[in-house]
């Protein structure tokens, strides 16, 4: 153009256009990673200027000025703040779930602390880096020339690992953005070599085949993602919303008192901000229940401690916690990357075999290259070899030239040689010619030979190719590859229930009169004789006792009743998996509790419509029937089950069909029979009617539903019991005081009744005293007597000890303790 001529400009066209060459120079040199090795040109200049400063893994430290000073002056004519932005978040290992980059001093932290200046900090090539610049020397990728032109810089990575799902990427380009999470190494690796083995029918592979092997991404911070449908739908279309949760521990405390304690928080969310939005919600009173709130992380981990006032409800806070603070975050995935340097929307398989085809077109340049060279050597190999066979005459030529370039000459015409293996043969050393040198040299060319027949079978079978990709892949995932951190757990409207991954076998749920909660498989507890002494069931502390030993299937939904007439539900494999003689955790970490409320009846229910109704009994003898479905849906915080009177209690539970009989029995050892139909079916809010008529000071101490042929088994506190026949307890009207079924005048030797279980002969049954001792005994074994008897001594209790509970064991088939029709404790 000449200068000072003026030529009319379109303003539209002219911002059209400029806006448009600036927006692409943003998307493909700045903003988004090559689909390829994931990296954004800035990384992959750093980690190519690291390399080519010969800064390995295994070598010494640079400073991060000299590093950043290198990139800017050879490859990125940017500000240096942007070059050790980068470098330093490459060295963050809560930044990157696998770092490229190994740095010395502060490079930051998650408390949102910046790196220290540059000029104090150092920097290496990490191991992992290491793998993705691996044969760049072997022509595997292109190179163009730099923003001078004076020296050349790769366009993309050889990368053996696959980095853009491994370490995500982020970042936000003109008019888009991309934001693609970290993944585990392991699962990465797995899926491609499943994604290689079927390669020859890609179109048969589906999301659900992948998702199998990388079930979710992985997190440099833990956490828990909630739920899998978001990731499923990102992994199908590249675009998804993950919900994030920090890990958190509810911990009891001294004085009855609970905390919380967050060890892992959500992904990119700042500590510090964390802990002063919640300080912020408590002086806002928006939280109330939060005492103290402290920071204890340490080298040894992240512990952030929230203190709770007496009387709060941890679960409740933790709710709070979820909902108005980042311990729980949203993560738009968006997989946006370069390929073949247009942004594109990646779905995970789609993603996966770009990578694949990466690799393949590395493996047969590299493939190439070796063949080029290998072929290059076998040529002056070959005259070498004929050099040695002709070893005299050869000599005899060269001695009789006039110079060197003569004597090329003459080697060439004589022995029908090329000039550069006439070269190669002027400039062999004189020790070369030892025997054992020319042994070297045939050993060298038999090698060469098979290199290169090996690669040009390599180049000449793409399915090999494939093969090395795969090998390539199990060597990293061997060397670099770790357990998974973040945690996924399955949302009730998913497809796939978490029920499907629970085996279904009998458990024993126990829970203690100071609320600690547990599951335990029911093959822990063995038979014994009458009379044993049992086996240490429950790590118990100081007066605590065990209340409630409930039969089950880890399957079932279990209904818990409290004292205050509210039920609450929860499924058994959600309690805590826990050994004969662990303790457990406390209640309060499963049910949203009431401060002050216990759990005193619990039911085990397999099918919500297999039974009809659930009859329940409170201390002072009321009794109240309601329909079960009324119990299907059970909110989190709890529903009222029966209203009750001031100073009554609810403590019983069954489950009954409509024309059952039940049959309640008191401490004082009275007994009463009624028919079920005698209890009108209530609502939920309903009080109930008058079951028994008591004495003074007597209570009810269980309700049991009557069975054809079967037995009542009285067990009083000090561990004496017997077997009475059902058919000795006749049928009376409600609010009537029953019969006798227990000789009163020795109950200062036996104690007062503590449980009767109605059980048949082919039962078991599991005693659990005060101090954690579980003693099983077989039915037939406890002998059979008439109402009024004392009974036989059934377990042998310390100093001190009481019998808590019982628990029964109807036999099945084949022989192994399943569901009980009515399962509940006994107080």
């Amino acid at each position: 153009m000449d200068i000072g001529t003026i030529q009319p400009v379109d303003i539209d066209e002219q911002m059209r256009t400029a806006y448009l060459d600036y927006a692409m120079s943003v998307i493909v040199a700045r903003a988004l990673p090559d689909a390829r090795d994931g990296l954004k040109p800035v990384h992959r200049r750093i980690l190519y200027a690291m390399q080519e400063l010969g800064i390995r893994s295994n070598t010494a430290y640079k400073k991060s000025a000299r590093i950043v000073g290198e990139v800017l002056g050879k490859y990125h004519p940017h500000g240096d703040s942007a070059v050790y932005d980068a470098m330093a978040r490459m060295a963050q290992d809560f930044s990157m779930r696998y770092p490229l980059v190994d740095g010395q001093g502060n490079f930051g932290s998650v408390d949102g602390d910046p790196p220290a200046a540059m000029r104090y900090t150092e920097a290496r090539l990490s191991a992992m880096a290491e793998e993705m610049l691996v044969d760049i020397e072997k022509n595997t990728v292109d190179f163009a020339p730099n923003f001078d032109g004076s020296l050349q810089e790769p366009m993309v990575l050889p990368s053996r690992s696959p980095d853009l799902l491994l370490n995500g990427s982020s970042g936000i380009a003109v008019g888009m953005a991309t934001n693609i999470p970290p993944h585990n190494l392991k699962e990465l690796c797995n899926a491609i070599i499943y994604l290689i083995d079927n390669y020859t029918n890609l179109d048969d592979v589906t999301i659900e085949d992948l998702m199998e092997r990388i079930p979710g991404p992985d997190f440099p911070t833990g956490g828990v993602i909630v739920g899998r449908e978001g990731i499923r739908q990102a992994y199908s279309t590249g675009r998804g919303r993950l919900i994030v949760r920090g890990l958190a521990h509810i911990e009891e405390m001294k004085g009855g008192r609970y905390a919380i304690n967050i060890t892992e928080i959500p992904y990119q969310v700042n500590k510090t901000g964390l802990i002063e939005r919640i300080a912020e919600l408590v002086r806002e009173d928006k939280i109330d229940q939060i005492s103290d709130l402290r920071d204890e992380s340490d080298r040894r981990g992240m512990s952030i401690v929230i203190e709770l006032k007496r009387g709060a409800q941890p679960k409740m806070v933790l709710n709070q916690l979820f909902k108005y603070t980042p311990l729980q975050t949203t993560f738009g995935v968006h997989l946006l990357a370069l390929v073949d340097n247009e942004p594109r929307v990646l779905s995970l398989k789609r993603a996966l075999q770009i990578f694949v085809d990466h690799r393949e077109v590395v493996i047969t340049r590299r493939s190439e290259f070796e063949l080029q060279k290998a072929r290059a050597r076998a040529h002056i190999l070959d005259g070498l070899l004929i050099a040695l066979a002709n070893l005299d005459d050869v000599i005899q030529t060269i001695r009789q030239a006039r110079d060197a370039d003569t004597a090329k000459i003459n080697l060439v015409e004589r022995f029908k040689l090329t000039e550069i293996q006439a070269q190669a043969i002027l400039d062999l050393q004189l020790r070369r010619l030892a025997a054992l040198e020319r042994q070297k040299i045939e050993d060298e060319h038999t090698e060469v030979m098979e290199r290169i027949a090996y690669l040009e079978d390599l180049l000449a079978n793409p399915k090999k190719i494939l093969s090395v990709i795969q090998d390539d892949l199990r060597a990293l995932s061997d060397k670099f590859g770790d357990d998974r951190r973040t945690r996924i757990t399955a949302e009730a409207h998913e497809d796939l229930k978490i029920e499907d991954l629970v085996p279904d076998e009998a458990v024993l749920v126990t829970i203690t009169q100071r609320g600690y909660i547990k599951r335990t498989a029911a093959n822990l507890y063995r038979t014994q004789n009458r009379g044993g002494r049992g086996v240490s069931g429950q790590s118990v502390r100081e007066e605590d006792e065990v209340v409630t030993l409930l039969p089950g299937r880890s399957l079932d939904t279990l209904l818990f009743f409290s004292d205050r007439g509210k039920v609450y539900s929860e499924k058994a494999y959600n309690l805590p998996d826990a050994g004969r003689t662990d303790k457990g955790i406390s209640i309060v970490n499963v049910l949203a509790l009431e401060p002050g409320e216990r759990i005193t009846a619990a039911l085990s229910v397999q099918n919500f419509e297999a039974a009809h109704y659930c009859t329940m009994a409170t201390v002072r003898g009321r009794m109240k029937r309601v329909a079960l479905s009324e119990f299907a849906n059970v909110r989190p915080s709890g529903l009222i089950a029966i209203t009750l009177d001031s100073g009554d209690e609810l403590g019983w539970a069954r489950l009954t069909h409509g024309k059952d009989d039940v049959i309640l029995v008191t401490a004082g050892g009275q007994a009463l029979r009624i028919a079920e139909d005698d209890i009108r079916v209530m609502g939920r809010t309903a009080g109930g009617v008058a079951g028994m008529k008591l004495k003074a000071k007597d209570r009810l101490t269980s309700m049991e539903v009557v069975e054809p042929d079967g037995y009542l088994l009285v067990v009083t506190r000090q561990g004496f019991g017997k077997r009475v026949s059902l058919a000795e307890y006749p049928r009376k009207g409600r609010a009537t005081g029953g019969v006798i079924t227990q000789d009163v005048k020795n109950m200062d030797r036996t104690g007062q009744v503590v449980s009767a279980r109605v059980v048949q002969e082919a039962d078991d049954v599991t005693f659990i005293s005060s101090n954690g001792i579980v003693l099983r005994l077989k039915v037939k074994d406890i002998s059979l007597t008439s109402r009024a008897t004392r009974g036989v001594h059934l377990m042998d209790l310390g100093a001190g000890d009481a019998v808590a509970s019982v628990a029964r064991f109807p036999a099945t088939n084949d022989g192994e303790f399943g569901k009980e029709k009515n399962s509940a404790p006994e107080n």
